[in-house]
């Protein structure tokens, strides 16, 4: 049966899109009435290489057998929906059109997926050790998230690695990283047998034959998704420098052995908050996937470029880490890195 997939932001989420288009489901892009107009004129193009293969290959949307339309935020219609996905960079929820379709869907108590790398609050409010936690400092408008029931909001760790290429229309995706979306489990285990049917239903596609990467695979345990953290604050982050950005890469292989010790140190926070090792992915397995990075991070273009507000999860784990009592100089650091380049963004009134 095809299911119909709310997704909230147009550039990432048309790679998750196109793996449900490929799997018969339909999908709705949330975005701006421009690019809406060019993705129901011409569709999407994902640029994703298959194992083997040493060319990208172009997926079509328009060649697909699910459906994909693009609407502005105002003009959804929640009620055709069976599960929405957060694909949006966080400070975009605060817009205030994203604001009021946050409202319907949270009233309508629809199961929602993020795609962020900062978790939504009422997420973080499904582990017990930050239920009670003062984390708000590091939302852009912590508002958005009140009338959501965390039971129905999950996170879905977003490994890999895609960008819109600069001198493309905005339908354009290019896959750099073909890695899995990892979810953790939802509450409800209605929802969860959702989300299991879309991940066999995506496993199950073929291409020519051939296998096509970049799978959703679901997990029971809340704190598979937090695993990015160490590769955000190891590598993402530290691509932010008092100058000029630098590559994923460099932040990472520049110094190895304080790569490490700020990746181990995060891997311990989230121990501590009840992730098993398990959760967890081995430092060298990063460092490696790092070496072909050669691009400065999303949020560190987004700071040359002058945004005055990126996602913050370097801010919202000095948070935890103070408020465990586990603070650590380098993230402390990091974080005054950022705060003085969003700083020189903000241009005096």
């Amino acid at each position: 049966m095809a299911r119909n997939i709310l997704i909230l932001g147009a550039s990432y989420g048309s790679l998750l899109a196109t793996k449900l288009l490929m799997a018969g489901h339909n999908a709705t892009l949330v975005c701006r009435q421009k690019t809406a107009d060019l993705i129901n004129s011409e569709g999407t193009e994902v640029r994703i290489k298959l194992r083997d293969e040493p060319e990208h290959r172009s997926i079509f949307s328009r060649d697909l057998p699910g459906k994909l339309d693009a609407t502005p935020p105002q003009d959804v219609d929640v009620s055709r929906y069976d599960l929405v996905i957060l694909a949006m960079q966080e400070p975009q929820y605060a817009n205030h059109t994203i604001r009021v379709l946050m409202v319907k869907i949270a009233e309508a108590k629809l199961p929602c997926l993020s795609l962020m790398n900062m978790p939504p609050l009422p997420y973080l409010k499904r582990i017990g050790a930050l239920e009670a936690m003062d984390l708000e400092e590091a939302y852009t408008n912590a508002q958005v998230w009140e009338r959501f029931e965390p039971g129905l909001v999950s996170l879905c760790s977003p490994d890999p690695q895609a960008f819109r290429p600069p001198d493309e229309g905005a339908n354009v995706l290019h896959v750099g990283l073909p890695t899995n979306f990892k979810a953790a489990a939802f509450e409800d285990e209605a929802h969860n047998a959702l989300l299991r049917e879309l991940e066999a239903d995506i496993d199950a596609v073929k291409l020519d034959g051939k296998d096509v990467p970049v799978k959703l695979k679901v997990f029971d345990s809340l704190f598979v998704p937090l695993a990015k953290w160490s590769m955000l604050l190891t590598g993402n982050y530290r691509c932010i420098t008092p100058t000029e950005p630098q590559s994923i890469r460099d932040a990472v292989h520049g110094d190895l052995a304080l790569s490490q010790s700020i990746y181990e140190h995060v891997d311990a926070l989230a121990r501590k908050l009840g992730a098993d090792p398990a959760d967890q992915v081995p430092f060298e397995k990063y460092s490696k996937a790092a070496e072909s990075l050669l691009k400065p991070s999303s949020a560190a273009r987004a700071v040359a470029s002058g945004a005055p507000f990126i996602e913050r999860v370097d801010l919202l784990v000095k948070l935890i880490s103070h408020q465990l009592g586990m603070p650590s100089p380098e993230i402390d650091r990091t974080v005054e890195t950022v705060d003085a380049k969003l700083g020189e963004s903000i241009v005096p009134g």
